[in-house]
């Protein structure tokens, strides 16, 4: 290993693909970033371009060893880490996807779900993939696809079409087609994947009508999957995993107890269980942590569908803003909201609440509200959600947690952070690399490879970069929840049938 300088992680995200190279010592050496094109057939329907995912990863990571001049020879492995339920199905024959990506936010697959928990399958499905049914996950966009393609199913049969979330279809172009695989991670989140037997599950294929062929080898996240020869000589492919799997390992919570909490495109929040596979009773889901040995290792999770979504929308769609970090200082303009919440329930609500049918809602407003007012309640939507997931999460524990470690491109935030800390009373410890999701999967393919020898030298990278200790009155924190829990409501009642 000694001519081995970086490590890549491909960071094929939800907005953008990314490409880092990390050193020995977990630092960033290069970075280039690339946003994609988000595609909206229809209210609630979310999808990409299958070809744009791929041909942005590979332009951003050629990008990323041509800025520092690394050679082929000069890179120890690749880790993906990726956007995890997003559903690709493509033909073997041409490499080329039959439908668009059906991203993890689309919710055209709501009534399917509906159907399949008035069939009385919910407490079946949790007990199997640890999860709670919903549009969200990978089952219902494969069978929407089959069902919407004519004769794609008895093609998936032949094993002329395959499917993947992104992860295996980045390994699946990288190999040119000499490998079709995914990880515990992605396998988790498809709602097919016995969390127990970690097997594909018979009983669920068959009610969605899911051909076992078109399904990918599931493997642990620190594997040798292949190698590639797409950057001009041989490079092995050994990690992968889900992006909020990957953050908790680049957090360095190898062991049970250990929580992070990601301010992505979504927000989503993990707690290491290791052996434990604990069943929520509070809405949090059961799945599969990272790892690098075939023993499964479990972990809690709370998820939040829109999160820093909600700042891309403002600067997007509302064009309140040039750029996200600019919302800080617009927060930081008045002193508080002036009375206005946002819940940007733009694909429904996740976790604790799961009501896939809930919208975006502001209430509150009054003359006097400014745009300040209404960036800043955006922003603060974050932390209430976080909120929510970290009640959730100490409520099924038992734990009483003291610090919390956050990463993602919205932890960059000072505002939110402090606002956070406020909110739920804990600590924040933000690291000075906040790329985790992009160190985890480094990590798992550097240790696969003998890049890093042991989790001990991977700990030593870890370095706080800031403290946010709370601030607020409690009289003031319980007021502010109160409206919270308010708007939530109204929320989900605006959604609800007459």
């Amino acid at each position: 290993m000694e001519n081995k300088k970086y490590i890549i992680a491909m960071d094929q995200g939800t907005t953008s693909s990314r490409a880092i190279l990390f050193d020995k010592k977990g630092e960033v050496k290069s970075a280039v970033q690339r946003e994609f094109r988000q595609i909206y057939p229809k209210a609630g329907w979310v999808e990409h371009d299958p070809m744009e995912i791929w041909s942005t990863q590979m332009g951003v990571t050629m990008e990323a060893m041509q800025k520092i001049d690394a050679l082929p020879e000069e890179i120890a492995a690749i880790g993906i880490t990726n956007q995890r339920e997003t559903t690709i199905l493509w033909d073997v024959a041409t490499g080329k996807p039959i439908y668009n990506a059906i991203v993890w936010q689309c919710r055209r697959t709501s009534d399917m779900i509906e159907k399949m928990k008035a069939e009385g399958w919910t407490d079946k499905v949790r007990e199997k993939t640890g999860l709670i049914p919903d549009a969200y996950f990978s089952a219902g966009k494969i069978a929407w696809i089959l069902n919407h393609i004519p004769g794609s199913r008895e093609r998936a049969r032949r094993g002329e079409i395959k499917f993947g979330t992104v992860d295996s279809w980045l390994i699946w172009n990288l190999t040119n087609g000499a490998v079709h695989a995914t990880d515990y991670t992605n396998a988790s989140r498809t709602m097919l994947f016995d969390i127990r037997t970690l097997t594909w599950d018979d009983e669920i294929l068959a009610y969605f009508d899911i051909p076992r062929e078109m399904l990918p080898a599931v493997h642990p996240s620190g594997f040798r999957y292949g190698t590639t020869a797409r950057f001009g000589g041989e490079i092995p492919i050994a990690g992968a995993a889900g992006d909020q799997q990957a953050a908790l390992f680049g957090q360095c919570g190898f062991e049970p107890g250990a929580v992070k909490s990601t301010y992505g495109t979504g927000g989503f929040m993990l707690m290491n269980t290791g052996e434990n596979k604990i069943l929520s009773k509070n809405g949090l889901l059961t799945t599969l942590a990272a790892g690098t040995d075939e023993r499964p290792h479990y972990a809690l999770e709370g998820s939040v569908f829109i999160a820093g979504a909600a700042i891309q929308w403002l600067r997007d769609e509302m064009r309140m803003i040039r750029s996200s970090p600019q919302s800080e200082a617009y927060c930081n303009a008045v002193e508080d909201t002036g009375g206005v919440y946002i819940v940007p329930a733009f694909s429904g609500l996740g976790a604790p609440y799961w009501q896939q049918y809930a919208r975006g809602t502001i209430v509150g407003l009054t003359r006097g509200v400014s745009k300040d007012h209404f960036i800043r309640a955006t922003v603060e939507s974050l932390a209430y959600q976080t909120n929510d997931l970290l009640s959730a999460m100490q409520d099924e524990s038992g734990m009483s947690l003291a610090a919390l470690k956050v990463d993602g491109g919205a932890s960059a935030n000072n505002f939110l952070m402090q606002f956070q800390s406020d909110i739920s009373g804990v600590r924040i410890e933000r690291p000075n690399c906040i790329e985790t999701t992009a160190l985890g999967a480094a990590y798992l393919a550097g240790l696969t490879v003998g890049y890093w020898r042991n989790k001990d030298e991977v700990r030593a990278n870890w370095q706080c970069g800031r403290v946010f200790e709370p601030a607020m009155t409690e009289e003031k924190r319980k007021a502010l929840l109160r409206g919270w829990e308010k708007a939530v409501k109204c929320a989900i009642y605006y959604a609800q049938e007459e």
